[in-house]
């Protein structure tokens, strides 16, 4: 596992594979940190299926409104809807869509952020400045690679726990 500088701003997500270690970048998008945060100390996020995951391009999640059911869930669904909370302002930055950043998903508004995000298998600099990237992998690359494709896939992956690494003992 990664060296965890600020387990404040650091979430463990642990997938079928493994766990995998996440920067949040706070100092950049302090209110898409902040959200993940809380939504992870809610346990909002435990069992959200990954309901859209593109091949060389990103794994994406979140969806807590839809994504958490079991199996008969409706997946056409999934990735529709967000949390309880309010929908976030665009905190678009200098920081490329690199490889293991995570973005913020959202509707053709660029203020409709809410739960959802996404984590770049590759390089994906088109979304540079047009979605607020607010983390990064440090650790575990390699069990995001593993995540089950499809638009939605027949039989998602999810992620089982997400915690802030300051709540983890």
């Amino acid at each position: 596992m990664a060296e965890i500088k600020d387990p404040e701003n650091t979430i463990i997500m642990t997938l079928k594979d493994g766990e995998v270690v996440i920067e949040l970048l706070n100092d950049i998008a302090p209110k898409h940190a902040e959200r993940m945060k809380q939504l992870a100390r809610d346990k909002a996020y435990d069992n959200v299926a990954f309901h859209r995951v593109i091949e060389g391009f990103m794994a994406q999640t979140g969806d807590v409104a839809n994504g958490n059911m079991e199996k008969d869930f409706n997946l056409r669904r999934a990735g529709t809807g967000g949390s309880e909370h309010p929908d976030l302002p665009a905190e678009f930055s200098g920081i490329p869509h690199d490889r293991g950043t995570l973005g913020a998903a959202r509707s053709q508004n660029p203020n409709s952020a809410n739960s959802q995000f996404f984590i770049n298998f590759s390089d994906n600099h088109f979304l540079n400045r047009q979605y607020t990237v607010y983390g990064r992998v440090i650790s575990g690359m390699e069990q995001v690679d593993k995540i089950t494709r499809g638009e939605p896939p027949a039989s998602p992956d999810r992620m089982i726990t997400v915690r802030v690494a300051a709540d983890v003992a």
